[in-house]
């Protein structure tokens, strides 16, 4: 089932996955549609996110776990580079 449903004007108005109200926009995380009745605000980061209750229940209202992973993926990818960067300088000696 779509959560876009025509208004007077013929439109399709986006619909909250957890009250049927129109939608203000998607949540950070699950990127469902949500209201602003039914969602929190992120704490902390340069940019505000709205995160929908559900998400909020399960992990809080923060994107901590995600830049964190962000990071890791980072660490595995940069760790390795500079191993090997280390070991070309020892071995030009």
């Amino acid at each position: 089932m779509s959560s876009l449903i025509p208004v007077g004007d013929g439109r399709p108005v986006s619909r909250c996955k957890l009250c049927e109200k129109p939608a203000v926009g998607p949540c950070a995380r699950c990127k469902a549609a949500i209201c602003g009745d039914c969602c929190e605000l992120t704490e902390g980061g340069a940019t505000t996110f709205a995160i929908c209750t559900s998400c909020v229940r399960r992990g809080g209202a923060t994107l901590r776990p995600a830049w964190l992973g962000l990071l890791g993926w980072l660490a595995l990818i940069i760790l390795p580079l500079a191993a090997i960067a280390v070991a070309l300088a020892l071995l030009r000696r």
